[in-house]
């Protein structure tokens, strides 16, 4: 069987170092195209680009991962930026934002991750909390705490039980965006994964799955990617 391509979002950094070379770089870690490949699917990086493209880039995939990377622009979803979030990054910003509409329109299989869920929201309406405690405790390093899936959802099919997840954040979903709904919740009550089901296939998880050992929530995706199977809500 032919392994579906799964296009994943990339970092654009100013400098990156490798060997005797410090040059702007499109990165990704490596931990997202591995989970790719173990779910079975292909990957592909997609660094930033000029947005006319991006539906021409999404007609060529199977499935579209949108990584995790720095906080979202404030203005996108029109707040005045907090003393605590970070830099913006608005090549990020307007590519991925342009991979997530083209890919609604196109009903191609869409994962979001961390800040991918966060901009998901934005794409549709939504706003974000621009700094919340506890979710990202020591700079540079990932914790973990545990997420509770919402019952009947697209979600909970994947993953049944409450689990132990990988997380890095300090920001999170405010109102949700039009047509999501939440489907896992952490024991503070911060909306942990977010879903579409008026898609075939849409999820947005605000932990970093490419940082643990399980495989279910982007097999799920390749699977999707795979059969194009309809939404297990009947839309």
């Amino acid at each position: 069987m032919t392994r579906p391509l799964i296009g994943v979002s990339t970092y654009l950094e100013s400098g990156a170092r490798w060997g005797v070379w410090e040059l702007e770089a499109a990165l990704l870690p490596v931990g997202y195209p591995r989970l790719v490949q173990r779910a079975g699917g292909l990957a592909a990086m997609l660094p930033p680009d000029d947005t006319r493209y991006a539906a021409e880039a999404v007609a060529r995939l199977d499935g579209l991962v949108i990584a995790g990377g720095p906080d979202v622009e404030p203005v996108r979803y029109g707040a005045e930026r907090e003393p605590r979030t970070g830099p913006p990054a608005p090549e990020r910003d307007a590519w991925e934002l342009a991979l997530i509409d083209a890919a609604l329109a196109a009903r191609v299989p869409l994962l979001g991750i961390c800040r991918g869920m966060q901009l998901l929201n934005v794409a549709l309406g939504g706003t974000l909390v621009q700094h919340i405690d506890g979710h990202a405790e020591v700079v540079g390093v990932f914790g973990g705490h545990a997420v509770k899936p919402v019952p009947g959802s697209l979600y909970a099919g994947v993953v049944p039980e409450e689990t132990f997840v990988p997380t890095y954040h300090h920001q999170a979903v405010d109102r949700l965006g039009e047509g999501l709904v939440p489907s896992a919740y952490a024991a503070d009550g911060t909306v942990e994964a977010v879903e579409l089901p008026s898609a075939d296939w849409v999820l947005g998880v605000q932990w970093h799955p490419e940082m643990g050992e399980d495989v279910r929530v982007m097999r799920a995706l390749v699977e999707a990617a795979s059969t194009g199977k309809a939404s297990p809500y009947g839309a």
